[in-house]
């Protein structure tokens, strides 16, 4: 009986002592929000100019950046060359910069497509190209080549078309190119609308003429995202290798399927399955029919639409009408649409000890899920920053070896997870930091703990930092942690 009670209350002291070497654990599982976000590399794009600049954004009031469209990130400019440089090295710059500022100073972001062949404009490549030597086609919209009409093609393969196009390309990456408030710029000189096709305009359809424009931008645009439309192959041709498409992916260059839900089911799109090559490195970009247009032909489905971006697992999607139309009519699915498009991150499981010392190590285990379609490209590192109660930055501590970037993505209903363990120490050496309770906030961002992905998260700080609880701070020594 003795040696029994002896047994007894050894256990007892090792499991006192097994637990005095555990901290006590805070563990907080964030509710996620439906709230749209605003993120980098993904959202919604409006095209202000949809190749005629009187469309779609035209009626906008100069301080409306359609703030009150959620999910909204990125202003698409579509314009014919012609407009841009109507005369030989004098450029309009204004005619992109002005919408441009507009968004940028909303913390938004701007795509381009420059075109040179529109079938509304006699010259969508300047006239004075033309002028200058470069041999092309007059034709007739669905029709063809003819020997006089209202609209002009270029050779896209002409020596003097090439050399002003090259120039004019420079003068753009100049000023464009590794732009930050630059999202893509759209491969667009090659083909009717820069589609990239020529069977209803000139009928110039050529892989070897379609690499040089490919070339041209790849030489000039080195450090913003391309993108090319998957009319190259043939807007009607499903599979998933096509050479074009093949040779413009080799070179870095994405995918906008131009587009969508032009033709009722079961032709609502083509390229899904050519989406497959791009989207687990690149995002991909889906640009609907004019709404109006798909409505009248009995085309538009909204919940094909939200089908769309599950399948090409669709980081942007265009609003290709009058905005305030659109979300009226359409609000609905694009709440639900903002719940898969692109990424979304969220920390499911976040644990951290209730107490402290500083200067000593501690863990934390945060267990994290993509609730998109598209894996988070930009990448980010998880933080957690320490606040005091005047909202000062007592600690931040990023752990840069947990890229979200290798998140993977799946269905909705159970998006894949993966928990992970960071090592941290508060106040080593510096900087001075007091004993007391402080506020734990999570963020999303570079590696040294600067936050720039919003969370589907309540909290926040007004800086993309979520509180999520408290932790108390205690002088060295003072714990038996």
């Amino acid at each position: 009986m003795k040696m029994y009670c002896q047994i007894i209350l050894l256990s007892i002291l090792l499991c006192r002592a097994v637990s005095a070497q555990q901290p006590i654990l805070v563990t907080v599982m964030p509710e996620h929000t439906n709230i749209a976000l605003v993120n980098p590399g993904m959202g919604w794009t409006i095209h202000f100019y949809s190749n005629n600049p009187a469309t779609y954004g035209s009626r906008l009031d100069c301080s409306d950046t359609l703030d009150d469209f959620p999910g909204l990130s990125t202003v698409y400019l579509r314009v014919p060359w012609g407009m841009v440089e109507p005369d030989e090295g004098q450029y309009n710059w204004a005619l992109l910069d002005t919408p441009s500022q507009r968004w940028i100073a909303k913390g938004k972001r701007v795509a381009l497509r420059l075109t040179c062949s529109e079938q509304w404009i006699p010259f969508a490549t300047p006239e004075w190209v033309k002028e200058a030597g470069a041999r092309g086609t007059f034709y007739e919209f669905g029709k063809g080549p003819v020997e006089k009409s209202e609209t002009w093609d270029p050779f896209f393969d002409d020596p003097v078309f090439l050399e002003k196009l090259d120039n004019f390309l420079a003068a753009v990456a100049a000023r464009y190119d590794g732009n930050p408030n630059i999202d893509f710029i759209d491969i667009g000189t090659f083909g009717l609308w820069g589609e990239g096709h020529t069977h209803m305009s000139s009928r110039q359809d050529n892989i070897d003429v379609q690499k040089l424009h490919i070339d041209l931008h790849v030489k000039h645009f080195k450090r913003t995202l391309l993108c090319i439309s998957d009319d190259f192959a043939g807007y009607n041709k499903p599979g998933r290798h096509f050479p074009i498409i093949d040779y413009a992916l080799s070179k870095g260059v994405t995918l906008r399927d131009d587009s969508i839900l032009v033709q009722p089911p079961p032709l609502s799109w083509y390229h899904a399955e050519m989406a497959q090559e791009f989207w687990p490195a690149l995002p991909v970009i889906l640009e609907h029919e004019h709404y109006g247009p798909s409505k009248e032909r009995g085309a538009w489905d909204k919940q094909l639409l939200l089908q769309a971006v599950e399948e090409y697992h669709a980081s942007y999607l265009s609003i290709h009408w009058w905005p305030g139309e659109f979300l009226q009519e359409n609000r609905d699915i694009i709440d639900q649409i903002n719940l898969r498009m692109g990424y979304r991150l969220h920390p499911v499981r976040v644990s951290w000890p209730q107490t402290v010392e500083i200067g000593k190590a501690f863990f934390v285990s945060w267990t994290w899920s993509n609730r998109g379609v598209a894996p988070c490209y930009p990448g980010g590192f998880p933080a957690l920053t320490l606040k005091d109660d005047n909202g000062g930055i007592v600690s931040v501590l990023a752990d840069d070896a947990l890229n979200m970037r290798n998140l993977q993505v799946g269905p909705s209903a159970e998006p894949p997870t993966i928990q992970l363990e960071s090592k941290f120490t508060i106040g080593q050496f510096g900087p001075s930091t007091k004993p007391g309770t402080y506020e734990v906030y999570i963020s999303i961002g570079s590696r040294d703990g600067t936050p720039q992905i919003a969370l589907p998260l309540q909290g926040d700080d007004g800086q993309q930092r979520y509180r999520l609880g408290t932790i108390r701070l205690a002088e060295p020594g003072t714990t038996n942690n």
